[in-house]
């Protein structure tokens, strides 16, 4: 049977009555013999009908006529239930008809009746908004701490979750203002969850605990970050919340973190100024450069960089499984070139491991590879050798020298793609004699060996070298370039001199070749212009 929609055929006609507010009618009905007892297939009586019309005088016509056998008849009438288990003063409650609750309650209705969903007449004026109400149940005595709800909400956390701060005034002098539900939830933290901000200004003068936490450890200050509630959060900051309390039961996540993931810019810039810095690098912590990049909030993930976050962070593999927001960064594009996280980690200098080389190596798309080089600088062969890169060039990055171990170590392995990678790199100042090694040499594609040769003096290169490359000619896997077979000229070897003495990174990546005293037409020559580049083939 539905007991909520109401069946015209099943009321009785005192509750019709009750219901149009007519009291003469009412009065008639009764006086003729019509039952005030009789149900609908909601168990609604006239009572109900009444009280949920707000019709005092109907209301008091059927309480006198109920109680004309005796009082005790009388309060067992008013306090009848629907089958939903609503009495009449709850339904009266939660309609805002204060006079009929004051009605009611002097024909001693149950105060504190609770509905078959835990509700009761408090909870219910509280869901409603219904002030006047309010102030006149909890001066009656009603029950204000109560769990209602399955989620054990009391009035208290309704109040808050509806906005309605006049009754949250009402109720924070009567109310435990620590009261949990089943999350250990309180109000100050529904308050800080959906925004209500008079709410908890209201709870936090009344002394509420700022730095409440819930089950999972979360407190009011984390909650607000993550929904951006700006004014919350700056409240909670001024009144003494704590932004370095750990929130969480898996790793110690804070509420920038929050800001972090869900992109609240103005929210993370507060709370950038007052998070402690061992976030960023400390042992066992998350840098919130991790979240950011998870959730792709590349606005985050600038902020945090600018505000001097490092791009490399922590190694999180123990907590996380992420070994670098770069790399994470990397593994969350696989299906395109790079995101605008790995653009601004990249910019920043984050640190690239032999992982990240494969994701800029192991394709025919250069795109990263690109990136990467716009903001990093490859050093000369001296300075690998001694390790005494600096740390910019030309605005740039200087690769370090595990870096560049790493790069070479995975280019030899990913001889495959050399037609992609190769040129870019070359053109990048990459010294060619950090690639002339037997796998290169044993692997590579036939224009691509050809390109690379064509950047050292093929001539000097050493015994098991040309061993390799002369196999290669008897097995017709390499079809050499037609000077190979000769000494390489004048021009060749001095070209090689300049690249020598300026250094491979100055001449090809700067404008200090048109600074020499050669004729203009010599300066792509000297950069290696002339060499036509291999062709990628599946």
């Amino acid at each position: 049977m539905d007991f909520t929609e109401c069946y015209g055929d099943t009321v009785s006609s005192v509750a019709a009555a009750a219901r149009s507010g007519c009291r003469k009618r009412v009065r008639r009905l009764i006086k003729g013999g019509c039952s005030v007892d009789c149900r609908d297939n909601r168990g609604w009586i006239a009572l109900h009908e009444a009280a949920a019309a707000g019709s005092k005088e109907c209301v008091q016509e059927i309480l006198t006529a109920a109680g004309a056998g005796s009082s005790r008849g009388c309060r067992a009438y008013v306090n009848s239930l629907t089958h939903e288990g609503e009495s009449a003063c709850y339904l009266a409650a939660q309609r805002g008809h204060l006079a009929v609750v004051r009605l009611l309650l002097k024909a001693h209705a149950n105060i504190n009746q609770l509905t078959n969903d835990l509700s009761c007449p408090l909870y219910a004026a509280v869901d409603g908004g219904q002030k006047e109400i309010v102030e006149l149940l909890v001066s009656k005595g009603a029950e204000v701490n109560r769990a209602h709800t399955a989620s054990c909400w009391t009035c208290l956390h309704q109040a808050v979750y509806k906005g309605h701060s006049e009754i949250v005034r009402i109720l924070v002098n009567v109310c435990n203002l620590e009261a949990v539900d089943d999350h250990r939830i309180s109000p100050l933290f529904v308050a800080a969850q959906y925004g209500q901000q008079e709410c908890l200004e209201i709870l936090v003068n009344a002394g509420a605990n700022v730095n409440t936490q819930a089950a999972d450890l979360a407190t009011p200050l984390l909650i607000a970050s993550q929904e951006g509630h700006q004014a919350c959060v700056d409240f909670l900051l001024d009144h003494g919340a704590d932004p370095n309390i750990a929130c969480s039961h898996d790793w110690p996540q804070l509420p920038i973190h929050a800001a972090a993931e869900f992109g609240h810019i103005s929210v993370l810039r507060r709370l950038i100024a007052v998070t402690d810095c061992v976030c960023d690098r400390g042992d066992g912590m998350v840098s919130p450069l991790y979240v950011a990049v998870h959730s792709h909030q590349s606005m985050s993930v600038e902020l945090l960089l600018r505000e001097g976050y490092s791009p490399d962070a922590q190694d999180c593999t123990h907590i996380l499984g992420l070994r670098s927001p770069l790399s994470y960064a990397l593994c969350q594009t696989s299906n395109k070139p790079y995101s605008e996280s790995v653009r601004l980690l990249v910019a920043a200098g984050a640190n690239l491991t032999e992982e990240d080389w494969i994701y800029a190596l192991a394709t025919d798309n250069t795109d990263l590879l690109q990136l990467i080089l716009e903001h990093r600088w490859i050093p000369r062969p001296e300075a690998l050798i001694r390790d005494c890169s600096v740390p910019h060039h030309n605005g740039k990055t200087v690769l370090k020298l595990q870096e560049m171990r790493e790069l070479v170590s995975v280019a030899q392995n990913q001889v495959h793609f050399a037609a992609c990678w190769l040129p870019l790199l070359l053109k990048a100042g990459l010294e060619p004699s950090l690639l002339l090694q037997p796998h290169m040499l044993e692997q590579a594609d036939s224009e691509v060996l050809n390109y690379l040769l064509e950047f050292v003096n093929w001539s000097t290169l050493s015994a098991p070298l040309k061993n390799t490359l002369h196999q290669r000619r008897v097995e017709k896997t390499w079809e050499p370039c037609q000077d190979f077979d000769s000494i390489p000229c004048l021009s060749h070897i001095c070209r090689l001199q300049v690249r020598a003495v300026l250094g491979p990174d100055l001449l090809m990546r700067t404008n200090v070749v048109q600074q020499l005293p050669v004729p203009s037409q010599l300066h792509g020559f000297l950069q290696f212009r002339d060499i036509p580049e291999a062709s990628y083939t599946h």
